[in-house]
């Protein structure tokens, strides 16, 4: 089985969208975005406009559906979707849950909800070498003696926790972290502090937005964030995209869960390696492809190749 995971805010880089493999299926891709938004996508992914939430977030969804529709093109189709926070969207359109289009427009919304609440002062921290327990005894700590709360914003794996809040709090929490034996902790390119309370009038606000916006029921599988569970149905994915930004994204449960289905060959749509990465530490017999780190040339004729190799 093949599963395609779509990374979140944190995994891109200036150029991103014009290092996407040249082809027509691409092109029109581009074309559709730029339409659909009533502006030229190529334009968002400049390091000055990568600073802001709203461009970073439709960049990414711009990359992940270009993607879904190259492999496509060749006849090369999911049996599973997941995407990291902003990834779900490029997600629930891979399994036809949701019209490119229109998942646009909501990730525009979703973006600008979430700036707007939080212009500045706040954003994400990853941690690696702690447990969420750990962390949680640690946030807990510093909140005693004062400083704003930290809350955890994704369980990515074991020890690989992410979290949100203010400046602040999320360096102190760094400092203590290293101190008590993490790894690594170092601040992520977001400036908002995402999957987490903080965020709850926002999504609340998105809510109200989704109920206008038409799914459909899944032809493929597609894994949630907030349950890390498959979600069969239309409102439930509607609920999952639409709330996700203020809750903790569970994505150690999503790959479990994709992994425990069957998926032999998983591949991370560019622009991101993290989650490629987390895949072949966690579980090094599974065959995991970052398409970022291959050649835009050579994208089918790899995932063919690894998928054959699973098969035989």
């Amino acid at each position: 089985m093949l599963a395609y995971q779509f990374p979140g805010q944190g995994a891109q880089s200036a150029d991103f969208l014009h290092r996407l493999p040249q082809h027509a299926v691409v092109a029109a891709t581009l074309d559709e975005a730029s339409e659909a938004l009533g502006t030229d996508v190529l334009t968002l992914d400049t390091p000055d406009a990568l600073r802001s939430t709203v461009a970073v977030q439709i960049g990414l969804v711009v990359a992940g559906v270009a993607t879904v529709r190259l492999l496509a093109d060749a006849q090369v189709v999911p049996d599973i979707s997941a995407g990291l926070s902003v990834g779900a969207y490029a997600a629930a359109v891979s399994c036809g849950a949701l019209e490119f289009a229109d998942a646009l427009r909501m990730v525009r919304k979703r973006a600008e909800l979430m700036e707007t609440a939080y212009p500045s002062g706040y954003g994400l921290a990853a941690i690696s070498g702690l447990t969420e327990r750990q962390l949680e005894t640690l946030a807990a700590q510093q909140a005693q003696e004062g400083l704003p709360p930290v809350y955890i914003g994704n369980v990515n794996a074991p020890r690989q926790i992410v979290t949100a809040g203010a400046d602040a709090a999320l360096e102190a929490l760094i400092e203590r972290a290293l101190a008590a034996g993490a790894r690594k902790a170092t601040r992520l390119a977001v400036s908002v502090p995402s999957h987490c309370e903080l965020l709850a009038d926002a999504a609340d606000a998105l809510i109200d937005y989704a109920r206008g916006v038409p799914f459909h029921a899944p032809h493929s599988l597609y894994v949630g964030n907030r349950g890390g569970r498959p979600l069969h149905t239309a409102e439930a994915i509607r609920d999952d995209l639409a709330t996700n930004m203020g809750h903790t994204v569970r994505w150690f449960d999503a790959l479990t869960v994709m992994l425990e289905m069957g998926a032999q060959v998983v591949v991370e749509a560019p622009p991101g390696q993290v989650l490629t990465d987390i895949v072949r530490e966690q579980w090094p017999q599974t065959t995991a492809l970052a398409l970022s780190s291959i050649a835009p040339d050579r994208w089918v004729a790899t995932v063919r190749r690894r998928l054959a190799a699973g098969e035989g």
